[in-house]
């Protein structure tokens, strides 16, 4: 009977060891080299205008209901909750600005970017993987066109330019929302609410969340092209990318609404009534 050599992983351990190792060093590599190939491709040219305005128009179809639908109850109840605390508080007064501020801030952004991965990102995901399962990007290697100049620059793009309208079309339908909800259900007084918000909210709020939705719609775009273009194993292979799409976009999209928030706040100073 053979025994493992004194220092070898044993044989039932090696498929865990070389998944974790995938996961941890090998996949976040290769996702950052082809990040450094789309960038590269962005100088390329000519700018592929046509496949942009398609796809920009497509997101647009897929996520302007649903981002009006769940802006709605997001700022209602956000006002409500927001309400009732700040008047356990005993500051009625700025109840206005608490909801206005949450909203612009994170509400916003979070709710862009999950209707951009979950809507387009998984859309620009099936696109790709087909293509690549159809083997039409090998092709379009063997003919010398650049499948990331061609395809992907332009999908990421458009991902990036509608999260910015998107978040700005999130904050206003949510500021709205919370503004109903607050004065017809909580007997706010409409003045108190728009004065509150205004003394205590500063532009530098509203570049914040722009920029926000400009970095989630580049990484949803980024991992949908990722995950499409590596898809294998035929249509299975393709929803198992759709769903991976979905889940790491996801991750990576509250890491870095942590870690951005986390830096507007230390360099930015807030601003007093």
């Amino acid at each position: 009977m053979k025994t493992a050599r004194h220092g070898a992983a044993p044989s039932g351990l090696r498929p865990v060891a070389d998944g974790a190792f995938n996961l941890l060093v090998k996949e976040p590599g290769r996702f950052f080299a082809l990040t450094l190939d789309v960038f590269r491709a962005l100088f390329q040219r000519p700018f592929q205008w046509r496949e942009f305005i398609q796809q920009a128009w497509f997101i647009v179809g897929v996520t302007v209901i649903p981002t009006v639908l769940v802006a709605i109850p997001f700022g209602g109840i956000l006002s409500l909750q927001m309400g009732g605390l700040v008047r356990q508080l005993g500051a009625q007064s700025y109840i206005g600005a608490t909801s206005v501020i949450a909203i612009v801030r994170e509400v916003s952004p979070i709710v862009t970017a999950l209707l951009i991965a979950g809507a387009a990102g998984s859309a620009m995901c099936a696109d790709l993987g087909a293509r690549k399962i159809r083997e039409e990007i090998d092709a379009m290697e063997v003919l010398g066109i650049n499948p990331l100049h061609r395809l992907v620059v332009p999908r990421t793009l458009a991902c990036a330019f509608i999260a910015l309208f998107l978040n700005g079309l999130v904050s206003v339908v949510g500021i709205v929302g919370g503004y109903v909800f607050n004065v017809m259900l909580q007997g706010g007084t409409p003045g108190a609410y728009l004065a509150s918000f205004s003394g205590i909210a500063q532009l530098p709020d509203l570049y914040q969340a722009e920029f926000k939705a400009f970095v989630f719609g580049l990484t949803a775009g980024l991992v949908a092209a990722y995950k499409g273009l590596n898809a294998q194993g035929g249509p299975k292979g393709v929803g198992d990318a759709v769903n991976q799409t979905v889940v790491i976009t996801f991750m990576l999209l509250f890491l870095e609404n942590t870690l951005i928030s986390a830096l507007y706040l230390q360099l930015v100073p807030a601003k007093g009534m």
